[in-house]
């Protein structure tokens, strides 16, 4: 994201929790940055929050994943901390375009992607028209998911069986299922919208065709406001535990020449 001003940023609020906001809090140490957690009443004894030179509680009476979901009082914790950025982690609220505009419009800075493109990007429907209108191959998939559990067997019944259940926003597995017929698909429809709703604030879903004992490959890319683009290879990703990574392996060793000059567009593409 282009910094709200020029000066050298010299403190950084994480608006996440636990592993991922100390890595982010160590590497900031690293460079010279203050440093500022935040917490739910549930995680006031979590790790993350002796890391930072500064823990604010956050969400107060909210639920634990909702009091990280809190924009408002996120934002507010950055006002009374006087810090000059905010980083996202990843979850949570990292893949939401409100957040970053918002943390714009407050004069941070957020260390992320464009909201617009988190519009495009982190929203996997959107991305896969906007592959679609690249010339890339995906999967067959559906739009977003209607109210009426009719009209969503039929839908499913037009791809075919089996599929996958899938959020249309945020990641992590949240909201992921195997569906392999009409009855469980009425079953676990109502599921993954909670678990999207609850996730990332929006229990929108879709179903898209599901390839068994495929590989999921990833392409790294990464880049800042100054037009500098890095290339990080593929990541194969395949080995997964309730659809969440456990091993991730860079380059992936296992494609062919052919199989990297024509990719296919299957899973979610990050805004990270």
């Amino acid at each position: 994201m282009k910094p709200a001003t020029s000066q050298r940023l010299s403190s950084l609020l994480v608006a996440n929790r636990g592993e991922i906001a100390i890595r982010v809090m160590r590497a900031a140490s690293e460079l010279g940055l203050r440093t500022v957690a935040i917490y739910s009443q549930e995680d006031r004894f979590s790790l993350h929050r002796t890391k930072a030179d500064e823990a604010y509680l956050v969400g107060a009476g909210r639920a634990p994943v909702e009091a990280y979901l809190d924009i408002a009082g996120i934002l507010a914790v950055a006002r009374d901390a006087r810090v000059d950025a905010i980083h996202p982690g990843y979850g949570f609220l990292s893949e939401n375009p409100e957040f970053a505009r918002a943390t714009c419009e407050a004069g941070l800075t957020f260390i992320g992607p464009e909201a617009e493109t988190m519009r495009l990007l982190g929203n996997k429907i959107a991305a896969r028209e906007l592959a679609r209108a690249a010339g890339v191959a995906v999967m067959p998939a559906t739009p977003a998911l209607p109210a009426d559990l009719a009209e969503c067997r039929a839908l499913a019944r037009g791809l075919g069986y089996p599929v996958m259940l899938k959020a249309s926003w945020g990641g992590g597995g949240r909201g992921t299922r195997v569906v392999t017929d009409d009855a469980q698909l009425g079953e676990l429809l109502p599921v993954s919208r909670r678990e999207a709703l609850a996730a990332f604030g929006n229990d929108e879903v879709y179903l898209e065709k599901l390839i068994e004992r495929a590989r999921h490959v990833e392409v790294q890319i990464l880049g800042d406001h100054h037009g500098t683009l890095v290339h990080l290879f593929e990541r194969d990703c395949t080995v997964q535990r309730r659809h969440q990574k456990v091993v991730e392996r860079a380059p992936a060793v296992f494609l062919t020449g052919a199989q990297r000059e024509t990719p296919t567009v299957a899973a979610s593409i990050s805004s990270r």
